[in-house]
């Protein structure tokens, strides 16, 4: 058995013995010398081990004492249900709630928890502006031109370069940048679908997905999924012969923040491509976890050019700049015909000051500190849950991402909690948003790339009191 491979095993023993409670709180782990012994691993394997999994939350240490199963309150709130959407197939219009929730984007005067994206106070705004100069004395006619056709050269370098992070193993050539992370979607379901096919997505999934495949004409299937693991490898299997396309996100999707592990990622890619059906992987999502390795991708286990890799620096350093790209596999003539059609350039100064933030390295360092800050937040979030909201309630146990995806009892209507909260300056995402189906009327996602504060602390009082009086 290869290292690696052990070293992921035993973490994901260990964690699994955690979240499912065999291993309770407060209970300790045995030595690092211990786990060398049972395991037949070096002290340098067994030390990551514990490394890893106090990444997660899902320990801690004690001096002259070692390790323990971490007391933090989230492992004492349950998880939320496995979802369990209709298998028919739908195209009916997304409820009106999610442009309502949507409209109050950039209102300064509300506390939006509803809004999937990192506060600015957490992004290098002064180094960007610093790169989008230096960008603009970089080009030719100071980037007022179009930049080659398949996409900037330095930005896709740097990609292909943080793809070994992830076992990618892609080059320059093999990229298309795109602007933005919808973008990107939209060119991979246009190349590899048309009217009328049906894809799979996850349920719970972001609700722009929904819009963006119903906008062109297909229909969608939601995928049972698990909170912390994603899609239900079962459930895919039965509903194969009815799927021509999957969607996935199988990295701290949102609103769950499920992981899928990468025996699960491997399986499914394995599945699909023997089906005939090709994956688009929305991976926006995984420089932005808790551990200290980055999850690999499905595309990772990609050998057929089946999976299309899409991702972009929205959640990670600038949203508003709409820097994307996909890796398209052998799909890659089609999306470049589709980008000639549809856009034909991104914006030369941007794109081009995003590649030198990634190649000096300048990107991973800010990725660092966004990504211990987004853990401390959602370390906060759940210690105020769990002493704020009603009792009962449930929430997932993200170990990367932005959200956190809060089930409350069956009584209590998010969409009835959203109109009371924005009253008060608040704004959620109730859950009806993340599906096309009758579902998740008690659930909601919060987003926890807020700076976290004494305010914030307050504003999420007040949902729990709220929610309360419902």
């Amino acid at each position: 058995m290869k290292k690696e491979y052990l070293y992921n095993e035993i973490v994901n023993d260990i964690a699994t013995r955690i979240k499912t409670g065999i291993l309770k709180p407060g209970d300790k782990l045995p030595s690092v010398r211990t786990l060398c012994q049972d395991k037949d691993v070096s002290m340098n394997t067994a030390k990551r081990v514990f490394l890893e999994l106090e990444a997660q939350s899902l320990i801690e240490s004690k001096p002259q004492s070692g390790y323990f199963v971490s007391t933090l309150p989230y492992l004492k709130l349950p998880l939320p249900d496995i979802s369990h959407p209709s298998s028919v197939a739908n195209n009916q219009e997304p409820d009106e709630l999610v442009a309502k929730v949507y409209s109050g984007m950039g209102n300064s005067d509300l506390t939006l928890f509803s809004i999937s994206a990192p506060s600015g106070q957490l992004l290098p705004l002064p180094q960007l502006k610093k790169e989008i100069i230096l960008a603009t004395r970089q080009l030719q006619a100071g980037g007022t031109g179009y930049e080659p056709f398949q996409g900037n050269n330095k930005l896709r370098k740097a990609i292909a370069i943080r793809s070994m992070t992830w076992n990618g193993k892609l080059t320059e050539n093999d990229l298309v940048t795109t602007s933005g992370g919808i973008n990107a979607l939209f060119f991979a379901l246009m190349a590899v679908g048309k009217p009328g096919d049906t894809v799979a997505i996850e349920s719970p999934c972001y609700p722009g997905i929904f819009q963006l495949a119903l906008s062109l004409g297909f229909k969608i299937l939601e995928l049972p999924t698990h909170p912390a693991y994603g899609i239900e490898i079962d459930a895919l299997k039965k509903l194969l012969p009815r799927i021509d396309i999957c969607l996935l996100i199988p990295n701290f999707n949102t609103p769950l923040g499920s992981c899928m592990p990468d025996e699960h990622k491997k399986e499914i890619v394995s599945l699909l491509s023997g089906n005939g059906i090709p994956l688009i992987e929305d991976d926006i999502y995984g420089d932005l976890h808790f551990g200290i390795h980055r999850p690999k991708c499905c595309k990772s286990f990609d050998k057929e050019g089946n999976v299309l890799w899409c991702s972009s620096v929205s959640k990670t350093l600038a949203p508003g700049y709409r820097v994307g790209w996909i890796a398209p596999g052998k799909h890659k003539e089609k999306v470049l015909k589709l980008k000639l059609a549809h856009s034909l350039s991104a914006t030369s100064v941007i794109h081009e000051a995003v590649g030198n933030f990634m190649t000096t390295g300048k990107y991973e360092r800010h990725l660092r500190n966004l990504r211990w800050t987004l853990q401390k937040n959602y370390q906060q979030y759940v210690h105020a849950i769990a002493e704020y909201f009603p009792k009962g309630t449930k929430t997932s146990r993200p170990q990367g991402g932005l959200a956190l995806w809060v089930e409350f009892d069956p009584a209590i209507d998010t969409k009835l909690l959203y109109d009371r909260a924005l009253k008060q300056g608040i704004s959620i995402a109730p859950g009806r948003m993340f599906t096309l189906q009758d579902q998740f009327h008690n659930c909601m996602r919060l987003c926890i790339g807020l700076p976290w504060s004494d305010d914030i602390k307050f504003r999420l009082r007040q949902i729990g009191e709220l929610a309360k009086r419902i």
